[in-house]
């Protein structure tokens, strides 16, 4: 009897064991959590290059609202009066338009350009409701901070920045108070959809933040040409302007920018086919996004007094990036014309 209690006690003896076995198997568990929440946050962030950093460290910030905003604002060419603003692109910076800005400094007296808000070396908010009409705003708000209210200036844009490009245009032609007096207004590849990123379900906080830089070159690379890549250093200096301020978090709400323009599309379209100012198109035809010849077609048939360049059949959506030199070319003829 006393053997068969000896035995029957031998379970609780294995107690201890079963609760360390079962700690042991927690510790496991926080140590694969740890990195794998390091990476969900991207902890830590990349440091900026050489050429980002003296980027960076060339430009301001002005206040809008409570945020930073970040800006170029060169001097250039002596005689010249004009002024060039440029917009940039999703989801990068105004760093896009780093190959070409010595050459506009030499035929514009001042080449602006901004991070918006939400984007590269600008405050990125979360919670916050992101929109075009907001990052229209705050270009206005930079004109007047730069004492330009009343000059005429010519937008130069890209991708998101061509929706933003078209806000400024509804509120100049509407007389808008704060309002652009714009020149002109030359547009280049836009409207890269991310169907699933801007999808507003639970997901869309997850898959944006699980965003690494493999999957953000690869993602980036598919709408530049085979031949034209990014070197491993741009791709970088792309992801890290990305990331600052963490910026990553705030992908998916700034996302919601597709929705806008499938909503508002009537007000920016009708814009752009109203108007009376001198327009441009400077497009790359291998673009993935707005394929040729589908997309430089529909765009003649609705903007029929807009004149268009169509670059070399290998450039494709950062034609800036991809053929600086043909993107120059293109828009100087285009702000010689008139």
């Amino acid at each position: 009897m006393s053997e068969w209690r000896r035995g029957d006690s031998r379970p609780e003896c294995d107690c201890p064991t079963a609760e360390l076995k079962m700690r042991e198997w927690w510790i496991h568990v926080g140590l694969i959590c740890i990195p794998l929440v390091a990476v969900y946050l991207h902890i830590p962030p990349p440091q900026l290059s050489p050429a980002l950093r003296k980027w960076h460290s060339a430009g301001e910030v002005f206040h809008f609202r409570g945020h930073n905003i970040f800006y170029r604002d060169s001097y250039g060419a002596l005689g010249s009066s004009d002024v060039v603003i440029l917009l940039h692109g999703f989801p990068t910076s105004s760093y896009d338009w780093n190959k070409i800005w010595e050459p506009l400094t030499q035929r514009f007296n001042r080449v602006i350009a901004l991070d918006f808000l939400g984007f590269g070396f600008s405050d990125k908010p979360r919670p916050h409701r992101y929109s075009i009409f907001e990052q229209a705003s705050v270009v206005e708000a930079l004109v007047a901070h730069l004492g330009l209210s009343d000059q005429r200036v010519n937008l130069l844009s890209h991708d998101y920045g061509d929706t933003v490009a078209l806000e400024l245009l509804y509120r100049s032609e509407q007389n808008r108070t704060g309002r652009l007096t714009i020149n002109s207004l030359c547009l280049s590849n836009g409207g890269r959809v991310q169907s699933l990123l801007k999808d507003s379900s639970f997901l869309a906080p997850v898959l944006t933040r699980l965003t690494n830089y493999m999957l953000f070159s690869k993602g980036i690379g598919e709408v530049f040409g085979p031949y034209t890549q990014p070197t491993d250093a741009e791709f970088w200096d792309m992801w890290t302007g990305l990331r600052f301020n963490d910026g990553n978090l705030v992908l998916d709400s700034i996302l919601q920018y597709i929705n806008q323009r499938l909503k508002h599309r009537e007000r920016w379209v009708g814009a752009l086919t109203s108007t009376f100012i001198p327009l441009h198109m400077i497009y790359g035809p291998l673009d993935p996004v707005n394929p040729h010849p589908q997309f430089i077609r529909l765009y003649q048939q609705l903007v029929q007094r807009s004149t268009v360049t169509v670059l070399d059949e290998h450039i494709s959506h950062y034609p800036q990036l991809e053929d600086p030199t043909g993107f120059l070319n293109a828009y100087f003829n285009f702000i010689n014309s008139f």
